[in-house]
């Protein structure tokens, strides 16, 4: 019954659209002899006109297979002519400079096409990232507003698509695979994305079925180009949560051009707002440049270089967390003695050259070094009161009577982590008449070093707690007599020794054809991959997978401008070392690659509403996964069972409609529905720990029309409950718990004190500047009590155990200050 459900959807996702004049949308940037964007330019054909707004951007709609004469006109500036000629219904890119001196003209015969909606890729914009607010604003913040990205965290970078966890996603910046600590465990650990969005060209993204040129992983793919400057330039950012500084610099020549960025976060203002008070003051810091030499024609190289050092000393003093039920009133009242020394130092160098053999072949070949030093140091007690709390609902004051429970909680680490991944990379790419070859091999060696001393100490009314396993039963503890040693509630002790060998290689070939009135474009690819593990209770065994996708677009020649896409075939996720680690620390050769059939159909519509452009773009998934490698996640930590004794499944549909709501602006409207399963030993399907129903997403971008240099920027998440937060010794086929749903507004107020159209008018220093903008942010406007987890209390006379959530930030208000020059 529920595969004729799932057929059922697809042809109603299918057969819902039909059909009017073939258009193709031309949209680039205006500008000036001094390369300042130009407003209020007037663009104009056959009776249809536009206007260019304050950041020289204009957009216009124009007949496909016809040609057609642009005017540009402008009271200051000379006329432009743009003659056009649009072979197919795409968006193209035209920017253009005007000048007070002479008439131009030009002729543009355009037919590229467009490769982002054809791979079923996002594109998101540069300007949009740096804008929307968040606590961790940044790439990811955006990510998290798009149907299928799911994340219950503010505080953290990470992500979930599609029913996936957090180490499914692949991350490049130039082409180079990016990655991420292994020791993290909460998201006030993280700190600072490996992304400086001040240095970001363009980021290109995908939910699933991407193509065989990437690589092996289950969920997604994040890939992200840094731009290379033509002229100088510098970007300045403070506020509350910290700073960044990023620099454009190019040679005379022209030859030699880089940008770099430093950047410095700290979290306090975050992290004071939450239940826990503290005396810490978590410090972030990072270094990025990624430097570019054009040698010749033929050659080009470049470098990117990062180094970063996270410092997380933490000291908890007291926590007051409210929780119950309106008849049942709690207060859990924890008073903490130590603290936490957590370090996480990375280094990233990459070398890429680009050779040009001919006008037809080019290669790139790509080394990266990653270099990441990590240690995990605390001993923490915590001693509760568990109590009725007689204050009324919303009061600040904690007014408490009765206690029902009594007990401390002693947690104590060492553990360290010194890891070096080693990246060797050739890739190709052959043009041939109407189709394209691109292949590559690539050596990975993964050396890892990790001392795992970890151990919990549970004491409750004076008892000592003992495991939660066969020989130590749980049940009536502390309040009958137990016979036996002693031993800590959960320990963790491994030292473990190990290198992974990787070759891996890819083909791909896209081609394109005409069939009658449809555009088809079709990618067949394959990607292989053997790996072997050596070192502590491993013996060097190599497995081998073979991973064959594809993927098919077709645009009909119909009124409407919709394309539709199909993509998938087998994903593979050769294990990562975190993966072979089980929960007693021991690493497990035997691990196999998690494997994934996938097919994935979408859907793109693009539209006028209110002379404006829209597009509507649907998605339709199935993902068929065996061999699945079971994990709990506690925050952000995940801890697999390093077996391979599950299969699973995710489906779901995605919906995302953006355009301009407001002109000159780009904001969207997500939704999505996913439901995951897994079933683990034949014992039958339970929700995965990513099972995240139901999504609905708001980016909205606004302007006083009165007053447009105040802005508006709303960033909108609505997620509803994770399976999470039972017990860490729960059996889920015993106890499913569900968090409650996460809800999070974030908003954003901006004043332009200076843009493109001001500083013409400024004759002191502040000409200098090309933008200059102050701006409030206010991150969890409606102060809702969002939980990432639950402890557990103990009740030692009602024999209860009550959940206590662990509440995320609240309210919190920030001062922001741009400026570039």
């Amino acid at each position: 019954m529920k595969s004729v459900r799932f057929r059922f959807g697809f042809i109603l996702f299918w057969v819902s659209f039909s059909a009017f004049a073939q258009l193709a949308k031309v949209e680039g940037i205006i500008f000036d002899a001094q390369n300042r964007p130009v407003s209020n330019v007037n663009i104009s054909f056959s009776g249809h006109t536009t206007q260019s707004n304050t950041k020289g951007y204009y957009s216009i709609k124009v007949p496909v297979n016809k040609k057609v004469n642009l005017l540009f006109t402008h009271l200051t500036y000379k006329k432009v002519t743009v003659a056009l000629l649009l072979k197919n219904s795409y968006d193209y890119k035209l920017n253009l400079v005007m000048n007070e001196q002479e008439e131009q003209m030009g002729e543009v015969l355009v037919s590229r096409d467009r490769k982002s909606q054809i791979q079923g890729i996002t594109t998101l914009s540069a300007e949009t990232i740096k804008k929307i607010p968040g606590a961790n604003a940044g790439i990811e913040n955006v990510l998290k507003t798009l149907a299928g990205v799911n994340s219950n965290n503010e505080m953290s970078t990470q992500y979930a698509v599609r029913g996936g966890n957090y180490d499914e996603n692949l991350v490049y910046v130039n082409e180079i695979e990016i990655y991420r600590p292994f020791l993290i465990r909460s998201g006030q650990q993280e700190g600072l994305s490996f992304t400086n969005t001040d240095l970001v060209q363009n980021v290109n993204f995908s939910a699933g079925g991407f193509q065989a040129k990437y690589g092996d992983k289950l969920s997604s793919v994040l890939d992200i180009t840094y731009r290379n400057p033509t002229q100088f330039g510098a970007a300045f950012e403070a506020s509350f949560l910290g700073g960044s500084l990023a620099l454009d610099l190019v040679s005379k020549d022209k030859k030699w051009s880089s940008v770099t960025g430093v950047r410095y976060r700290n979290n306090s203002l975050l992290v004071n707002s939450q239940d826990t008070e503290t005396n810490f003051t978590p410090s972030f810091t990072d270094v990025q440049t990624n430097v570019t030499y054009k040698a010749s024609d033929k050659w080009q190289w470049s470098f990117l270089g990062n180094l970063s050092q996270n410092k997380y000393n933490y000291q908890p003093l007291i926590r007051r967390t409210r929780f119950g039920t309106l008849d049942a009133p709690k207060l859990l009242t924890v008073y903490y003695e130590g603290q936490e020394k957590d370090a996480y130092k990375t280094y990233l160098a990459a070398l890429k050259t680009t050779y040009k053999v001919s006008d037809k072949l080019k290669l790139k070949f790509i080394n990266s070094v990653f270099h990441t030093q990590e240690q995990e140091y605390f001993d923490i007690l915590a001693q509760y009161l568990l109590t009725d709390n007689t204050s009324s609902i919303g009061s600040e004051s904690y007014d408490a009577y009765y206690a029902s429970g009594i007990g401390s909680q002693l947690n104590h680490a060492r553990n360290n982590l010194d890891a070096l991944i080693v990246n060797s990379e050739i890739k190709g790419f052959a043009d041939w008449k109407k189709s394209n070859l691109e292949f590559g091999v690539k050596y990975t060696r993964e050396s890892i070093r990790d001392r795992v001393m970890e151990w919990e100490v549970i004491d409750s009314a004076g008892f000592s707690i003992n495991p939660p396993v066969l020989e130590f039963s749980r049940e009536d503890q502390p309040y009958t007599s137990f016979v036996g040693p002693l031993a800590p509630y959960r320990s963790v002790f491994a030292t473990n020794y190990n290198t992974i060998n990787r070759f891996s290689g890819y083909v791909q070939w896209n081609a394109k054809t005409d069939l009658e009135s449809v555009e088809l474009w079709y990618s067949i690819g394959a990607r292989m991959q053997n790996w072997s593990i050596n070192g502590t209770n491993a013996s060097g065994k190599s497995q081998t997978i073979f991973s064959p996708r594809g993927q098919l677009t077709l645009k009909p020649d119909w009124e409407k401008d919709i394309l539709f896409r199909i993509s998938g075939g087998y994903y593979y996720q050769p294990p990562f070392y975190r993966e072979l680690r089980d929960a007693s620390g021991a690493v497990q050769e035997n691990v196999k690659a998690q494997q994934s059939v996938q097919l994935v159909l979408g859907n793109e519509y693009d539209f006028k509403m209110w002379n404006r452009p829209f597009k509507l773009v649907s998605e339709l998934y199935y993902k068929s996964l065996t061999d699945v490698n079971t994990y709990t996640i506690d925050n952000v930590r995940i801890r697999y069972a390093a077996t391979n004794n599950a299969k699973a499944y995710a489906q779901g549909i995605d919906f995302r409609l953006n355009g301009e709501f407001v002109p000159g602006t780009e904001s969207w409207f997500s939704f999505g529905y996913l439901k995951t399963e897994e079933n683990s030993a034949n014992k039958g399907y339970i929700a995965r720990p990513t099972d995240q129903r139901l999504k609905f997403a708001v980016l909205f971008q606004d302007y006083m029309p009165a007053i447009p240099s105040m802005r508006l920027y709303l960033n909108l998440v609505y997620n509803t409950g994770l399976p999470g937060g039972s017990p860490s010794y729960a059996d889920p086929y015993q106890y499913q718990n569900r968090l409650n749903d996460y809800r999070r507004v974030d908003v954003g107020f901006s004043k332009v004190l200076i843009d493109a159209d001001s500083i013409k008018n400024k004759k002191n220093w502040l000409g200098n500047f090309k933008e200059l903008a102050i701006g409030l942010e206010i991150f969890n406007l409606f102060n809702n009590q969002n939980a990432i987890t639950n402890a557990w209390v103990r009740d030692v006379y009602s024999k209860n155990e009550y959940a206590v959530p662990n509440y995320m930030t609240t309210r919190v208000f920030n001062i922001k200050l741009n400026a570039k020059l």
